[in-house]
């Protein structure tokens, strides 16, 4: 049974994880997942995260939007940062289910109580490619998935690894997918993290070379795909803040040994479920900006660690060999 970073000892970073070590720390997220698993060439899926579990257009959150390499399609940015608000639940599915997964969006919306009269809603969807483990042509994931991840959508543990979004994922040549981890402040604020990993570099766990001791060249297996960072926190921040913390999605992901390339469509989304000011001061900002940093690195690990191999359109693609890396970080004092 895979493990998560911690189970095998893993400590990134220097704040405290939440209880679950996940982004449904901060209360009110929920996270739900639709996995496609289906024949020999079908592997994808859609990962749903809501802020809160009401009308999201009638009870908005403040949210932000961070491009660090804009090679991607991330459907309602621009309104996001004009407005600093998000209004639907935040979807992650295959680069060309985006519309559909987008208009399915849309029908939840429309549809809730409360909504008869609405006539824009601006649906928040991004992606990375699938398309080495997956019919990414076929885009086979329809409204029904997208309203059973949104519909299943649960606080408490969140699945990790080859599900939802992450089902064909790749990073760093290994299986990638779906990770989560979360950091306390000092000041009693959390921040929660999720990733969908499906990008390249030369894979580094807290310091250490793994990927280069595992004589793996991730690099030129998967130099152009992406990743998206969602941020949740229930920190008192602005949208101004919030771009502050998506931005820091980008120092966590650099820890791992990222590559950048210019295929990668790397985007950070921060909201945060606090409704109330005043907001923090600049200079309170720090350990919560840290935090973000930190719950980043480790997620990513998750999303390695607790994913399956996975094979599809006649290729498989190997889970991180755990004791190996295991080995490699022992015997370099990263594993307590």
């Amino acid at each position: 049974m895979p493990a998560r970073a911690r189970e095998l000892g893993l400590t990134p970073g220097t704040l405290p994880p939440g209880s679950l070590n996940a982004i449904t720390d901060v209360a009110g997220v929920h996270v739900g997942h639709a996995t496609l698993h289906r024949g020999e060439n079908i592997r994808t899926g859609v990962t749903a995260i809501l802020p809160h579990a009401g009308n999201l257009f009638r009870e908005k959150v403040r949210g932000a939007v961070h491009v660090a390499n804009g090679f991607g399609k991330l459907v309602g940015s621009t309104q996001v940062n004009e407005l600093g608000e998000i209004e639907t639940p935040i979807l992650l599915t295959s680069t060309l289910n985006v519309p559909r997964v987008a208009d399915a969006v849309l029908d939840y919306m429309l549809a809730l109580p409360g909504n008869q009269d609405v006539r824009s809603v601006n649906p928040v969807v991004g992606e990375t490619n699938d398309g080495q483990l997956n019919d990414i042509r076929g885009r086979h994931v329809s409204h029904a998935e997208v309203l059973q991840a949104i519909q299943g959508a649960r606080s408490g543990p969140v699945r990790e690894g080859s599900v939802g979004a992450g089902t064909g994922t790749i990073a760093f040549g290994w299986k990638g997918g779906i990770g989560t981890s979360s950091r306390r402040t000092p000041a009693g604020h959390t921040a929660g993290v999720l990733v969908q990993s499906n990008y390249g570099g030369e894979l580094s766990i807290c310091g250490v070379p793994v990927g280069r001791q595992l004589n793996k060249d991730a690099a030129q297996d998967n130099a152009d795909g992406s990743i998206l960072m969602v941020v949740a926190t229930d920190a008192p921040v602005d949208h101004r803040q919030l771009l502050r913390l998506a931005a820091r999605t980008v120092w966590g992901l650099a820890r791992t040994g990222s590559a950048g390339s210019n295929g990668s469509g790397d985007y950070g989304i921060a909201f945060t479920t606090h409704r109330r000011a005043p907001t923090l001061s600049n200079d309170e900002m720090s350990p919560l900006l840290l935090a973000v940093i930190e719950a980043t690195e480790e997620a990513i690990y998750n999303s390695l660690f607790q994913a399956t191999s996975v094979t599809g359109n006649g290729r498989t693609v190997h889970a991180l060999p755990i004791p190996e890396t295991s080995l490699i970080l022992r015997r370099h004092g990263a594993l307590r």
